[in-house]
């Protein structure tokens, strides 16, 4: 296969992969850099992908093409090419929602979503100005009740996400992607952080449509 941009089109900003090599553009400011080299997306947002199609021209979108052996309706491309990748196991990536998917024996079980770190934030905001926090305190004991109101709720965030994601796992391995991924993985003995892995969702979807067309 000729070289391939990979890109990740979320919410807020959108990620390239090339050569083992990683960054991200805002949705309205892509740079043309490797404007004319094929670009192979996914996609979730309706404005990055039309300011992407709009600076390069060669792109193709994979999101029709990713496979999946699921029930789930609705079930996001995003989601879909990190599950993809992972044969057993529970994917969670932690971003500014946190979505939570059980893979076993390449099919997809199901999965749930819940808030992101941020939106905790903004709900206590507004219970209360008294509640509005410019930052959790990430090192909280979530084994000791806490004694500051600070305390209580980056553990009230923090300690809901943490038993929730435990009890959903029972002991199989847990693949944390996304920005607050690393953090939530330290939490968990039988973990692994792995910011590429949609991409490699995206590559096997890749290798597997070149393999049909080739085929065919």
């Amino acid at each position: 296969m000729s070289e391939v941009i990979l890109c990740d089109i979320g919410n807020t900003f959108l990620h390239f992969y090339k050569k083992g090599s990683m960054w991200k553009e805002p949705l309205d400011k892509i740079s043309k850099q490797d404007k004319d080299t094929s670009i192979v997306y996914i996609s979730v947002n309706e404005e990055g992908e039309k300011n992407l199609l709009n600076s390069h021209k060669n792109c193709i979108n994979l999101g029709p093409y990713i496979e999946l052996d699921s029930e789930y309706k609705g079930l996001g491309v995003d989601r879909k090419a990190a599950c993809k990748g992972v044969k057993n196991g529970v994917i969670v990536d932690a971003g500014s929602a946190i979505t939570v998917d059980v893979m076993e024996d390449g099919i997809h079980l199901g999965g749930f979503i819940l808030p992101g770190l941020e939106s905790y934030r903004n709900f206590y905001a507004d219970i209360s100005k008294v509640l509005d926090l410019k930052y959790f305190n990430m090192g909280v004991d979530l084994e000791s009740l806490p004694q500051s109101t600070k305390d209580a709720l980056s553990f009230g965030a923090l300690n809901s996400i943490f038993l929730t994601i435990k009890q959903s796992a029972e002991g199989k391995m847990i693949y944390f992607t996304g920005g607050d991924g690393k953090f939530f993985s330290r939490l968990f003995t039988n973990s692994i952080y792995d910011n590429t892995l949609v991409f490699k969702g995206m590559w096997l979807a890749v290798k597997q449509l070149h393999s049909r067309l080739a085929n065919s």
